[in-house]
């Protein structure tokens, strides 16, 4: 039913972008939004500090005459996504970005793997050793000295009575097992010796597009088994945060390419994060440039595809 509601909405939008006029004056402090022009100079810092975007075409027949022909959108190709969404746990300190939102805002998180700290007490209590522990470990060194003393005073083995005895002739079992079978079964691969426990590495191409209704940045993902197999629309649910999926993150058709349809990242909130983003920077006595626009647009959209590591973008501090 959801997919049925959103695929309604889609068309609905389509045809309010047609209508929408192309936004000329710029309202990037006072509304969070973009010209086509800033989204092309957002764009060009983006390239320039990671260059793993790059600009492209897409379909002669789907380009936006606002847009320059060869800057339609940006893409970035066989991001990693290592691990699914269900594994991660989010703890730690989280921060609401929106909080009057009816699908209960976005949320900045710093999520920890829990596994990697859970032992830290006992590595620490293994590393501080109590007096008798001490003790007891210099009486064993003692000990051991006094053994390896003992072995030196005992006289050598004589190799030739050992020839003689035929140990040397005996059968190594590892050399017997070669005999029996000398033609050993191949090791099997890593995903059968393992089984289901093996987490595939994904890999995704992200595209950044100009939504004209919204007048902000849409991110879209398209996701690939370890075999360069598109992945189904189930499947990449599963790389998307459940709190978005089918909810935030829906499957539409794509602007600038032909084909099916593409998980997408929905931009209606956007430019209401973005305001307050750049509040927040004002409040802190600094202020935020629109060629920063995409920068942060990709580190908060990160909370929606927490798994696919695709921002090594700089870094960006809330405060001045």
């Amino acid at each position: 039913m959801q997919s049925v509601i959103n695929s309604v909405k889609g068309t609905a939008l389509g045809v309010a972008e047609y209508l929408t006029p192309i936004l000329k004056e710029s309202k990037f402090r006072e509304t969070g939004v973009l010209t086509p022009e800033e989204f092309i100079a957002a764009g060009e810092h983006l390239v320039h500090h990671c260059p793993t975007w790059q600009w492209a075409t897409g379909d002669e027949t789907k380009a936006k005459g606002y847009l320059p022909k060869e800057k339609q959108f940006l893409i970035t190709r066989n991001v990693p996504c290592y691990r699914r969404c269900k594994q991660i746990e989010y703890v730690g300190e989280e921060t609401m970005v929106e909080e009057d939102a009816q699908e209960g805002g976005w949320v900045e998180t710093h999520h920890y793997d829990e596994g990697a700290t859970s032992g830290l007490d006992d590595k620490v209590s293994e590393m501080t050793l109590e007096s008798s522990k001490v003790e007891a470990m210099e009486d064993a060194d003692e000990q051991n000295t006094q053994n390896d003393e003992e072995d030196d005073d005992e006289e050598a083995a004589d190799m030739e009575e050992f020839e003689e005895s035929g140990m040397l002739e005996q059968v190594d079992p590892a050399t017997a097992t070669k005999l029996r079978n000398p033609n050993p079964p191949k090791a099997s691969t890593t995903a059968e010796l393992e089984g289901d426990s093996v987490v595939h590495t994904r890999t995704y191409d992200l595209h950044i597009t100009y939504d004209k209704y919204y007048q902000t940045p849409r991110l879209w993902v398209v996701g690939y088994d370890e075999n360069r197999k598109p992945l189904t629309m189930e499947q990449m649910y599963e790389d998307v945060s459940q709190d978005h999926a089918k909810k935030t993150v829906t499957m539409e058709a794509h602007p600038h390419l032909p084909g099916p349809n593409m998980a997408s990242v929905h931009p209606c909130k956007h430019a209401d994060i973005m305001k307050k983003i750049i509040q927040t920077v004002e409040d802190g006595g600094g202020e935020l440039g629109v060629h920063m626009y995409l920068i942060i647009f990709l580190k908060f959209v990160q909370t929606v595809i927490p798994t696919i590591e695709y921002d090594f973008t700089q870094n960006f501090s809330m405060k001045n």
